[in-house]
């Protein structure tokens, strides 16, 4: 695996896992580059002083906090750390919740942890129990000069530390229009709720990710191809961005798109059991999928 991005332990009690973070995120996403559209030269960001107009060498930047207008403190990179020792160094647990009681807004960026050798045994003593108990450690750690509010979580033979938000940096809901739970004063009626539970247990299935990718990268990679295979380079598209159709249902005809998306769902079931029991289907890496069961 990769270099980990910080080091230091996890504290629940007395007990201290020495760990190592990596990221759990590939850097894989597309990355463009802004252009001048008259020559395609490619537009970069500057490091300008805005007193002199010059350009500022990385090694003379500094970072400083506006204490008064126009008066800075500065501090660096050894200040940040000096701050305070403990929390840049240790995951410290604050409690074992629930894992269903965490609403999946809280959660933001995913982390893996791997135990240096020193740690091995408590490392799989904490994730076991976690696994039995169902919980979840709700812990604070310092990352890169800012203190996260984190879930560490067992996931198969890892402990997974997810990085959360804090409660006062979501927006009131309050502000919302969003409909009450008096379904009959909203006009769902009995029927139409029965339809729904219908095509909610007719697409239940078990979580397989490997199953969904980006369906969105993938076609603006096709693109990008093709526009080069036919010599396209340094040249900039006229053509009109395709519109997309208005989708929606209204109160009359919710009840017939409900029909409508049970008997589709009906459909596709059959066909994928027909194909299944013909020989068996390869995906883009070969593999052959597994028969239903």
């Amino acid at each position: 695996m990769a270099r980990s991005i910080w080091k230091g332990s996890i504290a629940f009690g007395l007990v201290q896992i020495p760990v190592a973070l990596h990221a759990a995120i590939k850097g894989d996403s597309l990355s463009f580059t802004m252009l001048d559209k008259r020559n395609f030269s490619p537009v970069g960001y500057e490091r300008v002083n805005k007193k002199s107009g010059k350009k500022v060498a990385w090694q003379d930047i500094v970072k400083g906090y506006e204490y008064r207008n126009g008066k800075y403190v500065v501090l660096t990179d050894a200040d940040f750390a000096r701050a305070n020792v403990k929390a840049t160094q240790t995951i410290d647990i604050q409690a074992f919740v629930d894992a269903e009681q965490i609403p999946p807004t809280y959660f933001d960026v995913p982390y893996l942890l791997a135990p240096t050798k020193p740690g091995q045994k408590a490392y799989a003593l904490l994730r076991e129990v976690l696994k039995r108990e169902g919980k979840v450690g709700v812990a604070k750690v310092v990352i890169r000069t800012r203190e996260h509010l984190a879930a560490l979580m067992p996931q198969d033979d890892l402990l997974v530390l997810v990085l959360m938000r804090f409660a006062d940096e979501f927006r009131d809901a309050g502000e919302l229009d969003v409909p009450g739970h008096n379904l009959k004063g909203l006009g769902v009626t009995a029927k139409e709720l029965d339809m729904a539970k219908t095509l909610v247990k007719g697409m239940a299935d078990e979580w397989r990710p490997e199953r969904y990718h980006d369906e969105y990268r993938e076609d603006l990679m096709r693109l990008i191809e093709e526009r080069a295979k036919h010599g396209e380079l340094n040249s900039v598209s006229a053509e009109p961005a395709p519109k997309a159709e208005a989708r929606g249902a209204n109160v009359v005809d919710l009840m017939q798109l409900l029909k409508q998306s049970v008997s589709q769902r009906g459909k596709k079931r059959g066909a994928r059991r027909r194909q299944v029991k013909g020989s068996p289907r390869k995906t883009r890496s070969g593999r052959a999928l597994r028969k239903a069961g």
